[in-house]
C-alpha cells in the first residue's frame, strides 16, 4: 500500500495543502510558474505552507556547504525584486536576471553577452526599474553591488571597459539604459542587499 503523501501548492489555481496527487495536479496543470512540493506527513506540509515559498525552497534545496542559507530579518517584506549578474572572466560572457522573492520566480533574464559583472549589475537594476514602471508596480529592488547602485543614481555607467567591435552591442545597451534613466522618473526604492548578514542575493547564479 502506497504511503499517504501531502502536497503543498504555494502558487497555483488555489494555493493550499492537498492529500492526493490528482487534486494537486488540478491546481498546477497549465498554471505558469506553479510552485509545489510533496511531503510525507500533514505536519510537514502545514509547516512548509506557513513559510513563504522562496524561503522554504531556498532553505531546503541545498546543504549549507553548497549554498549559504538566506537568513532574512523578521518581517522582511518579500514583495520585492532582487537582481544580480554573473560573468565568466572579467570581462567575459556576462548575464543578469531578476527574481521575485515572494515566489522565487525568475522574472527576467538577459545574456550572455560579452561584458563585465559591474555592467551586468547596472543593467539588471535599470531593467528592473523599467519593467516595474511598465507594469505600474512599485516594490523595492535589491542589489548586492554598491557600484551599480551608485551608477544608477548618477544615471551613468562608469565602466572602464573599452568600447570595441566586440563590446559595441553591450555599449548600445548601456546607452539605452542611461537614456532611460535620464528620461524617466521612478519611486522604486533601490536597496543594498546585505550579503554578509542575509546570505547570497536570491538572484545569484551560484557560480562563486
Amino acid at each position: 500500500m502506497a504511503k499517504q503523501k501531502f502536497y503543498v501548492v504555494w502558487k497555483g489555481v488555489n494555493p493550499g495543502i492537498y492529500s492526493s496527487w490528482t487534486d494537486c495536479q488540478l491546481q498546477i496543470q497549465g498554471y505558469k510558474g506553479a510552485i509545489y512540493k510533496s511531503f510525507d506527513s500533514q505536519e510537514e506540509a502545514e509547516h512548509a505552507f506557513a513559510t513563504p515559498a522562496y524561503q522554504y525552497m531556498n532553505r531546503h534545496r541545498a546543504s549549507s556547504s553548497e549554498k549559504t542559507e538566506v537568513q532574512l530579518p523578521e518581517n522582511f517584506n518579500l514583495n520585492c525584486l532582487a537582481v544580480d549578474a554573473a560573468c565568466s572572466g572579467n570581462p567575459g560572457p556576462m548575464e543578469y536576471r531578476g527574481v521575485y522573492l515572494l515566489t522565487g520566480q525568475e522574472i527576467f533574464h538577459f545574456g550572455p553577452v560579452y561584458g563585465t559583472n559591474n555592467i551586468g549589475e547596472f543593467l539588471a537594476i535599470v531593467h528592473g526599474l523599467a519593467l516595474l514602471k511598465q507594469k505600474n508596480l512599485n516594490m523595492p529592488i535589491y542589489s548586492d553591488s554598491r557600484n551599480a547602485l551608485s551608477w544608477v543614481k548618477q544615471k551613468k555607467c562608469k565602466t572602464k571597459l573599452e568600447r570595441t567591435e566586440k563590446t559595441e552591442a553591450l555599449f548600445q545597451l548601456i546607452e539605452r539604459a542611461e537614456k532611460w534613466l535620464k528620461e524617466n522618473t521612478y519611486t522604486t526604492p533601490l536597496l543594498k542587499w546585505e550579503t554578509d548578514v542575509w546570505g547570497e542575493v536570491p538572484a545569484d547564479f551560484g557560480r562563486k
